[in-house]
Order: C-alpha cells, then sequence, then structure tokens
C-alpha cells in the first residue's frame, strides 16, 4: 500500500473503501505539503481545489473571524468547488500541514464514481455556513 493509499484510508471520508477504490482516488490525488502560516484558500478567489487534511491544524475564517479549526481527517475547499462559487472563507494552515489536493476534474471523477464519498461531502456542504448565510 502506497503513503497516499494508506492515508487515505485512514480518513473517513474515504473509510469503507476497498484498496482498488483507494488507488483510484490516490491515482488522483496530488499531496501537498505546507508550512505553518500558509494561506491554502483566500476567501473570494475563485476555487480550485479540494483539500482533505492529512496532517497538521488549520484556521478557517470568515470576514477575518474564526469560524472553526480542523485538523487530519477533516476537508476543505467543497463549497466553492461544488458549487462553483467563489471561496467562502481563508484557511491558514495553523502547524505544518499535509493535504491531499485534488483539482475540480479529479473531484469530479471521485463524487461521480464513489457515492458514498458524495453523500460525506454534501453533508458537510448542507451542515458549514455559505457566505450569504452568515
Amino acid at each position: 500500500m502506497s503513503r497516499t493509499t494508506h492515508d487515505l484510508s485512514s480518513l473517513p471520508v474515504f473509510s469503507g473503501l476497498d484498496e482498488r477504490s483507494l488507488q483510484a482516488i490516490a491515482i488522483l490525488a496530488r499531496e501537498l505539503a505546507a508550512p505553518a502560516g500558509t494561506v491554502l484558500i483566500r476567501e473570494g478567489d475563485p476555487a480550485t481545489s479540494f483539500y482533505v487534511i492529512v496532517g497538521g491544524t488549520v484556521r478557517v475564517e470568515r470576514d477575518g473571524r474564526l469560524i472553526r479549526s480542523m485538523s487530519e481527517g477533516g476537508f476543505i475547499g467543497e463549497i466553492g468547488l461544488v458549487e462553483g462559487r467563489s471561496r467562502t472563507a481563508t484557511v491558514t494552515c495553523a502547524t505544518d500541514c499535509v493535504f491531499l489536493e485534488f483539482g475540480a476534474f479529479e473531484l469530479g471523477r471521485v463524487l461521480d464514481t464513489f457515492p458514498t464519498i458524495r453523500a460525506r461531502v454534501d453533508a458537510a456542504l448542507t451542515r458549514r455556513p455559505h457566505r450569504d448565510d452568515a
């Protein structure tokens, strides 16, 4: 099992998938390391990627106010990417972080192929505040 496939199997969004499915997802993901202080997503920017946090902690802020902190197993960037909107929040690495990054095409493939992942992402879309909900 590759490091990326192993990482995927330990993350809640990908839990319950078999090895072959994890390998297919791993092919679509790009591993990204970012040091503490890196602004990964900036509120108002175009949405181009979806990120799953493999390690570290990020701060999610809207209009300069902390909305939440997220760490390993969380995912970010789904609202803008799935809904075709600009970014609804700024995400900054609070610690050194490692992510699995999926571009729009790759995320679309994952969501179309794996209904359980689509359901988990859709559930987050429903729970998380959107820009016009603030």
